[in-house]
């Protein structure tokens, strides 16, 4: 794959993958919000297999950011590059162990339709672990991982200078934020669905709309892309 055409693609999945987050949230919400969410969800079954698939693109699509990427930053520190893919994929472990729990839910929802809602309090009782389950995996995926891995590639960004360095100072600074925003969550500082968490979370979601729609128009730099290159022949060489 040439650089440009792995510009591209890169490009296209941080799109996809903010798309596809969102909707997969917004469909979530009967089986998510309210009182009656076993009913809720049973009744919109449909929809909220439909949100399942959309984060299952999310999944896909940050798998295949990490390894675009992959060879690109491996070019200036190959450990950083490792561990960028690495939890990557955690992160898309967490999110698929979300999307269980909220299938399950679902499963739950029906079993609680069918049964003429005998036995309510157990019922609610699975639902508010599975409900968890969901809400701490929403957590530590896009949340906490996303701040480590994009502080990572961010970093690389802003050193190599293959991208303009106003793209990777957002993306650190929008990766350190999204962080604190985790562990203040974490904490019970402020609940994940708050004013404090979206605004906390606006500046990595403005970069890596930015970057994707530079990759997509402009790529990365040639120079920086040609200097790099030749820093890691000359270090195979002495290696060598």
């Amino acid at each position: 794959m040439s650089t440009n055409q792995a510009a591209r693609i890169t490009g296209v999945l941080f799109i996809l993958a903010a798309v596809s987050s969102i909707v997969g949230l917004l469909l979530y919400g009967p089986i998510l919000n309210g009182d009656d969410y076993l009913k809720q969800g049973s009744e919109h079954g449909n929809q909220i297999v439909l949100g399942a698939v959309m984060e299952l693109i999310l999944v896909v699509s940050a798998v295949g950011t990490a390894t675009t990427m992959f060879p690109l930053l491996r070019k200036y520190n190959e450990t950083i590059a490792l561990w960028h893919v690495c939890f990557r994929f955690l992160e898309a472990v967490v999110i698929t162990i979300g999307i269980v729990g909220v299938l399950s839910l679902l499963t739950l929802g029906r079993e609680f339709a069918a049964g003429g809602a005998l036995d309510a309090a157990s019922y609610r009782a699975a639902g508010t672990l599975m409900h968890g389950v969901h809400d701490w995996t929403f957590l530590l995926g896009p949340n906490f991982m996303l701040g480590i891995n994009t502080m990572m590639y961010s970093y690389v960004f802003y050193r190599s200078r293959l991208l303009p360095r106003f793209i990777p100072i957002l993306g650190m600074t929008g990766a350190a934020l999204v962080f604190v925003a985790a562990m203040l969550e974490m904490f019970g500082v402020f609940p994940q669905v708050s004013a404090w968490g979206a605004i906390l979370s606006l500046p990595v979601f403005a970069n890596e709309m930015t970057l994707a729609v530079w990759l997509l128009a402009r790529g990365f730099d040639k120079s920086a892309l040609a200097s790099l290159s030749l820093s890691k022949r000359k270090s195979e060489a002495l290696a060598g």
